[in-house]
C-alpha cells in the first residue's frame, strides 16, 4: 500500500474555458452545482469584512492614501522598474521584466531545468495563473505542487479557481472529502475540516521537504529597498521562499511600489477588505536573495542561495496608458469587490469570469492580459449596482470600468443590439406609451407579443412588464396644483425643493412623485416639478456613454439652473440620485457642475432628515406616533442609495416615529434595472433575489401585517413578484400617514 508521501497530485486541465462554453452555460452550471458554498463564504467574507473596518478609526484616510500611493506608483511605474531591477541586482539577484505571459513562463522553466529541478513548491499567485507557469513547467517533466490549501484542492480537482483570494470558495467540505477520497482512494472519510487539512498537510509536507524551487507571488514590491510583501494564512509561503535555495518570484510590474515604508497601509487593509481579518496570519517582508543557512533537506548540494524576480508586462503597461481602464492597475487583489456583488455571490467566479481573473475587476484584467474584448464579456454581469465600489480599498469605480467594456463590445459589434436600444432608449418608449398607455399595456403583456419580445430582444417573458401609468406623473402635477387651492403649506425658513421628474417615475410612478408632492405640501416645504428629463442612466446601463453623456450634460445643465435659482433637488428614485451624486462626475468631467449637483439633490425621506437634523422641521409633531407603536415594517434600501450613505436614513426615521423596523442586509435585490428582464440573466436575478425573500418571509411569520417597504422601483418589482404583496416606497408610507 502506497505511503501518504507517495501520492503524486495531477496536472491541472489548462483548457482555455472561453472556447467551449457561453456565459448562459456557466450561468446554469455555477447555479445548479456552486451556489450554496459560494454564498456561505463570500457573505461570510463580507459581514465579517464590515465588522473589521468599522474598528478602524481611520478606514477611510487609509484607503484615500493607498489610492494616492498607487496612482503615484503607476504613473512613475518605468522609474519604479529600474529602481528595482538595480537594487535587486546589486544584492545579487536577477530581473527578467517579461513582456508577455509566454516570455515570463519559459523564463521560469529554463531556470528550474537549468538547476535540474525535478519539484517546484508553489504558494497561490493570481499571476502565475495568467501566463500559464504550471502548464509549462509540467510540459517540462517538472512537477508543479500547489502548497496554498484551495489551490491544492483545486489541483487536485483539475478545476480553475474562481476567487481571488479563496481560489476554491465553490466548494464545500462535503464535495472536497469526497474529491479526496475518489482521488486518494481512501477507504476512510476525512469528515472534519480539521482532517481534511490534516491530510493535505501530510502530503505537502513531504512536497516542502523534497523541492528543489520554490515560487511564489507577490503582494507589494517596493523599489528603493528591493523589498516583496507577501500575505498569507497558512504559512505555507515562508516554507515555499525559505526551504528551497532557489527562489523564484513572479509579479505583475503593477505590484511595484517606492518604498517599503508604505507597506504599512495595505498591511492594514488588505486582510480587513478580503476576508475581514484585522492582519492575516503570516505577513512576510523579504529582501531577497536571502542569506538564511540552506538546509538541503531535498538531498541536493546547493551552497549558494538564488533568487530570481519575473517582472510581467503582458498588455500592463498597454493599459496603463489606456486613460479609461488605467484605473484597474491600482487593483490590490483584496477579493472585496467580489465578495460584496451579489452576482458573484450567486454564481461565482467561474461564471463571473475569464480564463483568469474574476467578478467585477475581472473584465478590465481579462481585457489587459488577453487583449481580446470578447474574453471579457462576462462583464455583462455587473449590473452596475456600485457595491463594490465603498468596499475597494483603493476605491476603483469597477462599475465604470464595466460600462467602458460594454461600449467597447458594442463598437466591435457594429452598433447596439436591439435588447440595448430598447433599455436605453427606454425615454423614448415611455413618451410614445403615455399617449395611449392602455393600448402599450395590453401589447406588451400580451403572451404573442412576450414571445416576440423574448426571441428578438431577449426580454424574459417569465418577468412581468411594468405598467405604464393612465396619467404621467407631468399630468398628474398639473392637475393637482390646478385643483388645489392656495399651493403648498407655508413653511417656515424652508429652502425652496423642486422634485426632479425622472424617466421611471414620471412613465411608471407618478403615484411616487406625487407622495413626494403631497408630503411636501403636509409638511409645509415649499416644493415644484422639474421638466420631465432622462439623466442618462438607461444609456450608462448599457454600454452607450456617448449618448448617456450627451443626456446627462443637458440634464446637468438644466439641475444647475434649478439650484442656482435656490432650489434643493428631491430625486424619488435612487438609481437617478445615484447618478447626480456618483456617476456624473465621471461622466460629465466638470468637477464643479458635478460638485454642485451632488450637494444639492436628495432622496426625500434624507431631506427630511436633513431638515430635521437642522432644527427646521419636527415630522413627528405632524404625525399621531402613539398610533405606530410597535408596528412592524421591514426595509430594503436600494444598492446604490447605500453606496452614496443615504440607504439607512429611512429605517432610522421610521425607527423615530415609534416603528420596529427589519433591514434587510443584501447587498442588492437582483433586479438591478434592466438585468433582471434579460432572459441571459434572468436566473441569476432569481437566486440573487432569493436571500431577500428569505428574510422578508421571517419577518412575515412573525407579523403578516408588516409593512414592505422598498426605496428602488426595481427592488419593489423584485419583491412584489417575489412576495405577492404590495410594496411601499417610504415617501408613499410616510405621505399616508400625514394629516
Amino acid at each position: 500500500m502506497k505511503s501518504i508521501n507517495d501520492y503524486e497530485i495531477k496536472p491541472r486541465d489548462v483548457a482555455d474555458k472561453s472556447e467551449a462554453h457561453s456565459i448562459e452555460k456557466a450561468i446554469r452550471l455555477a447555479l445548479d452545482v456552486e451556489t450554496q458554498a459560494l454564498r456561505l463564504n463570500t457573505q461570510t467574507f463580507n459581514r465579517n469584512k464590515y465588522k473589521t473596518v468599522k474598528r478602524l478609526d481611520d478606514y477611510d484616510e487609509l484607503k484615500g492614501e493607498a489610492r494616492s500611493i498607487k496612482e503615484k506608483s503607476i504613473r512613475e511605474l518605468p522609474e519604479l522598474i529600474a529602481v528595482l531591477t538595480k537594487k535587486i541586482e546589486s544584492r545579487g539577484g536577477k530581473v527578467f521584466l517579461a513582456r508577455t505571459g509566454r516570455e515570463a513562463s519559459e523564463y521560469v522553466r529554463d531556470v528550474c531545468l537549468n538547476h535540474g529541478a525535478r519539484l517546484v513548491v508553489k504558494s497561490k499567485s493570481i499571476t502565475s495563473e495568467e501566463i500559464g507557469l504550471n502548464h509549462e513547467l509540467e510540459k517540462a517533466g517538472v512537477e508543479v505542487a500547489e502548497t496554498d490549501l484551495a489551490e491544492f484542492i483545486l489541483q487536485v480537482s483539475g478545476e480553475q479557481p474562481s476567487h481571488i483570494v479563496a481560489p476554491a470558495i465553490h466548494r464545500s467540505r462535503e464535495t472536497i472529502s469526497e474529491l479526496f477520497r475518489r482521488s486518494f482512494k481512501m477507504d476512510r472519510a476525512l469528515e472534519t475540516g480539521e482532517e481534511l487539512t490534516e491530510f493535505a498537510r501530510l502530503i505537502l509536507r513531504n512536497k516542502f521537504l523534497s523541492a528543489d524551487v520554490g515560487i511564489s507571488g507577490a503582494n507589494l514590491i517596493a523599489a528603493e529597498e528591493g523589498t516583496i510583501l507577501l500575505v498569507e494564512s497558512e504559512g505555507n509561503i515562508r516554507l515555499t521562499t525559505q526551504l528551497p535555495a532557489v527562489h523564484v518570484a513572479v509579479a505583475g510590474v503593477e505590484k511595484i511600489i517606492r518604498s517599503k515604508k508604505d507597506f504599512g497601509v495595505f498591511i492594514e487593509l488588505l486582510a480587513s477588505s478580503g476576508t475581514g481579518q484585522a492582519l492575516t496570519s503570516y505577513t512576510n517582508i523579504l529582501e531577497p536573495p536571502l542569506e538564511t543557512p540552506i538546509l538541503n533537506l531535498n538531498g541536493r548540494d546547493d551552497s549558494k542561495r538564488e533568487f530570481h524576480l519575473v517582472l510581467v508586462d503582458n498588455g500592463r503597461m498597454a493599459i496603463r496608458d489606456d486613460e479609461e481602464l488605467n484605473e484597474a492597475l491600482y487593483c490590490v487583489r483584496c477579493s472585496a469587490c467580489m465578495n460584496s456583488c451579489a452576482n458573484f455571490q450567486a454564481v461565482g467566479g467561474h461564471a463571473f469570469g475569464g480564463e483568469c481573473y474574476t467578478g467585477g475587476i475581472g473584465g478590465a484584467w481579462t481585457l489587459a492580459t488577453t487583449g481580446s474584448l470578447a474574453k471579457a464579456s462576462f462583464a455583462e454581469l455587473c449590473t452596475g449596482c456600485s457595491r463594490c465600489v465603498p468596499n475597494c480599498p483603493v476605491r476603483i469605480d469597477i462599475p465604470r470600468l464595466n460600462s467602458v467594456i460594454k461600449e467597447r463590445l458594442i463598437k466591435t459589434a457594429g452598433g447596439p443590439s436591439l435588447q440595448q436600444r430598447f433599455f436605453g432608449h427606454f425615454s423614448e418608449l415611455g413618451k410614445l406609451a403615455s399617449l395611449v398607455p392602455a393600448a402599450a399595456n395590453f401589447a406588451t403583456n400580451f403572451p404573442a407579443m412576450r414571445r416576440l419580445m423574448e426571441s428578438a430582444a431577449g426580454i424574459d417573458r417569465r418577468r412581468a412588464i411594468p405598467r405604464f401609468a393612465k396619467k404621467t406623473l407631468a399630468k398628474e402635477y398639473e392637475g393637482y396644483r390646478r385643483n388645489k387651492k392656495g399651493g403648498p403649506r407655508s413653511g417656515v425658513s424652508l429652502a425652496k425643493t423642486v422634485l426632479f421628474a425622472d424617466v421611471f417615475t414620471n412613465y411608471n410612478n407618478p403615484n411616487v412623485g406625487m407622495a413626494v408632492v403631497r408630503a411636501f405640501d403636509k409638511l409645509g416645504i415649499p416644493i415644484r416639478l422639474s421638466a420631465v428629463l432622462d439623466d442618462g442612466r438607461g444609456l450608462q446601463s448599457q454600454g452607450m456613454l456617448a449618448q448617456a453623456k450627451r443626456r446627462a450634460i443637458r440634464a446637468a445643465q438644466y439641475l444647475s439652473q434649478l439650484i442656482d435659482e435656490g432650489n434643493d433637488v428631491i430625486v424619488a428614485e435612487p438609481s437617478v440620485l445615484s447618478m447626480f451624486r456618483r456617476d456624473y462626475a465621471s461622466l460629465l468631467g466638470d468637477a464643479e457642475l458635478s460638485g454642485k449637483i451632488e450637494l444639492h439633490s436628495f432622496d426625500p425621506i434624507e431631506y427630511l432628515e436633513k431638515l430635521r437634523l437642522d432644527g427646521k422641521l419636527d415630522v413627528i409633531g405632524h404625525l399621531s406616533v402613539s398610533s405606530h407603536a410597535d408596528r412592524r415594517i421591514f426595509y430594503h434600501a436600494h444598492c446604490q442609495l447605500k453606496t452614496i450613505g443615504a440607504g439607512s436614513v429611512a429605517a432610522e426615521f421610521f425607527r423615530r416615529l415609534g416603528f420596529n423596523v427589519d433591514v434587510s442586509d443584501v447587498e442588492c435585490c437582483g433586479m438591478a434595472g434592466s438585468f433582471g428582464y434579460k432572459k441571459k440573466f434572468y436566473d441569476v436575478s432569481k437566486r440573487v433575489g432569493d436571500d431577500l425573500m428569505g428574510q422578508i418571509n421571517k419577518t412575515l411569520s412573525d407579523d403578516r401585517s408588516a409593512i414592505l417597504l422598498a426605496s428602488g422601483t426595481s427592488c419593489r418589482e423584485q419583491i412584489g413578484g417575489g412576495m405577492q404583496k404590495g410594496v411601499l416606497h417610504p415617501i408613499e408610507f410616510l405621505e399616508s400617514m400625514l394629516p
